[in-house]
């Protein structure tokens, strides 16, 4: 049979499976920096993960709806977003695929893939962030009025003990 008009790598699996693959190793890669998978796997995640990239760079509210729905992943499109795609410094070619080991079970190639920019962690960094890390802190801690809540808290459950305990009908309490 022909080979032709058949695009992508299939492993093996159905498309949900493959659909869920990419996008488990996308997520891998985001949260981590670099991942290491087997050579094909990695060359189909390049093409995937580099359209997601381009989206980010634009940052706007609908290509960040469209990343969230491919992802599936609200904090991972938010990294992705906001530290990721401002660090890098070039228009395409976001990723390096590097041969490593073969795999002992199998024999399989296993590649590291990984971003060509060094990605750093701008929110720790920057000054501001830091301040409104501070504030917020400082918001959540708790207050002496704070106390007094779980006390109300006892005497109106007090309350609905009372009422539900009366509340017997021809069958008895339900």
């Amino acid at each position: 049979m022909h080979r032709h008009g058949y695009k992508g790598r299939k492993f093996g699996r159905e498309r949900d499976q493959r659909r869920a693959l990419m996008r488990s190793l996308s997520i891998a890669l985001i949260e981590h920096g670099s991942i290491e998978t087997t050579l094909p796997k990695a060359k189909e995640l390049r093409p995937n993960f580099e359209k997601l990239v381009s989206k980010a760079r634009k940052g706007d509210l609908h290509n960040r709806r469209m990343i969230v729905s491919t992802l599936a992943s609200v904090t991972a499109a938010h990294k992705l977003v906001d530290q990721i795609a401002p660090a890098m410094q070039r228009t395409s070619g976001y990723l390096r695929i590097e041969r490593t080991t073969m795999r002992r079970g199998d024999n399989a190639q296993m590649a590291r893939i990984s971003f060509v920019d060094s990605i750093e962690d701008t929110s720790k960094t920057s000054g501001t962030s830091k301040k409104t890390a501070q504030s917020h802190e400082v918001a959540t801690k708790k207050t002496p009025a704070t106390k007094i809540k779980p006390v109300a808290a006892k005497s109106a459950q007090a309350k609905t003990t009372s009422t539900v305990a009366k509340r017997t009908g021809r069958r008895g309490n339900r």
